[in-house]
């Protein structure tokens, strides 16, 4: 197999460790990433000898979503590359959610778009103190996809998620941790040797009790499935509209 380049695997004892790796872009999602990470689960639940996953990422930002650079760039391809990005996105969360291990997800810095799906599809999310959460649909012209209107509105309520992504509001380390949303704050220095050490804890657990405990948390994974597809549709649907095309220019600075 082709070693990954997007995303790093490691492995220390019981726990694997995947590592976003693309910091010159902030690790936006792109489908070679998406790819290399929805590989890096797969080999986690075929290796069988990993009992917890610890997910980070390089660089000043967790990530910061879809590439829109990529998305204006595809020119005639745009549907088919916008179908391809946000149906691996969805593959990614329905993995994680569906991997009998748990994944501990160690966030810093700028989280935006769809990269939410990341911490959605996590069973413990740590946050440094200066970490934001913003959709930026609104402002660019995107429907949302990531789990935004899938998954969110479950965690912390509907109109919250309404206000959120009609403003453009950013939620901030202490609001994600109230709502449920993260499970700790951590300084960002101290982060990936909390989210290690928490791994660890996790990994010790009987592994037959650990994946029935999450697989009765996460019941309803058909809906969760077709929700996130009825976000792919409407995304796909929505970046072909000239409101997008000229959003996609105004946030980058170019002319269509």
């Amino acid at each position: 197999m082709k070693p990954s380049t997007l995303v790093k695997r490691q492995r220390s004892g019981p726990v694997a460790r995947l590592i976003l790796n693309r910091p010159e872009r902030h690790n936006s999602l792109v489908p070679e990433l998406l790819s290399d990470l929805l590989a890096g689960f797969e080999q986690v639940r075929a290796d069988g000898g990993e009992r917890a996953v610890v997910l980070t990422a390089e660089g000043k930002s967790f990530s910061t979503g879809g590439d829109v650079d990529a998305f204006f760039s595809a020119g005639e391809d745009l549907e088919q590359y916008a179908a391809a990005t946000v149906g691996l996105l969805n593959d990614v969360v329905l993995t994680m959610l569906r991997l009998p291990q748990p994944i501990v997800a160690a966030v810093h810095g700028i989280v935006t778009g769809g990269s939410l799906g990341l911490l959605l599809g996590a069973d413990v999310v740590l946050v440094a103190p200066e970490t934001t959460i913003t959709p930026w649909y609104t402002v660019v012209g995107f429907s949302p996809d990531g789990g935004w209107t899938a998954l969110l509105p479950d965690l912390i309520g509907r109109k919250r998620v309404a206000r959120i992504l009609y403003a453009n509001e950013s939620i901030d380390a202490e609001s994600a941790l109230q709502w449920g949303l993260a499970t700790e704050i951590v300084p960002a220095d101290e982060i990936e040797e909390r989210a290690t050490t928490l791994a660890l804890e996790l990994a010790g657990a009987k592994p037959g009790a650990a994946t029935s405990t999450k697989r009765l948390l996460h019941r309803d994974i058909d809906g969760v499935a077709a929700r996130l597809e009825a976000e792919r549709v409407a995304f796909v649907r929505q970046i072909l509209t000239s409101e997008a095309q000229k959003g996609m220019a105004a946030f980058l600075g170019r002319s269509r």
